[in-house]
């Protein structure tokens, strides 16, 4: 007899939790910002947006990771994906976790068939900093 399983025979347990499909990537992608100097950042950050997009339509269809640029009020860039979280950065070069609704005064225009994002006014007091983690610091590459 031996303790260790079949996988033939016995199922392969799984903790049934999701991951959602850009998930690691956006991780990497945030360390990577942070660690690019503050004047390049919204550049790095839109370029890896654009990669995890493309990366997750064509792996994983079905979940799909999208993201909007736009430039708010103060010159900020603001990146809003699609299930209610934004990544702000603002001129300065920081970097601000918000929720795409409740941390923004939002104008809009009419279209005349629909309504689209005008103006987005972050408000930085309600959002989170992301920082770089300590052994993330900025110029020492990952490890």
């Amino acid at each position: 007899m031996t303790d260790t399983p079949d996988p033939q025979k016995e199922p392969v347990l799984q903790s049934g939790i999701f991951v959602p499909p850009g998930e690691i990537l956006l991780r990497e992608a945030l360390a990577d910002t942070l660690r690019t100097p503050p004047e390049q950042r919204a550049a790095v950050f839109e370029r890896h947006a654009r990669r995890i997009e493309a990366h997750v339509a064509q792996t994983a269809p079905d979940h799909p990771w999208t993201c909007t640029v736009y430039i708010g009020t103060d010159g900020s860039h603001i990146f809003r994906g699609g299930v209610g979280h934004s990544l702000v950065i603002d001129p300065q070069g920081r970097l601000w976790r918000a929720r795409s609704y409740e941390d923004f005064e939002t104008t809009y225009a009419s279209t005349g068939t629909t309504y689209v994002i005008e103006t987005l006014r972050p408000l930085y007091h309600q959002m989170r900093e992301y920082l770089p983690r300590p052994d993330q610091e900025a110029g020492t590459p990952p490890a």
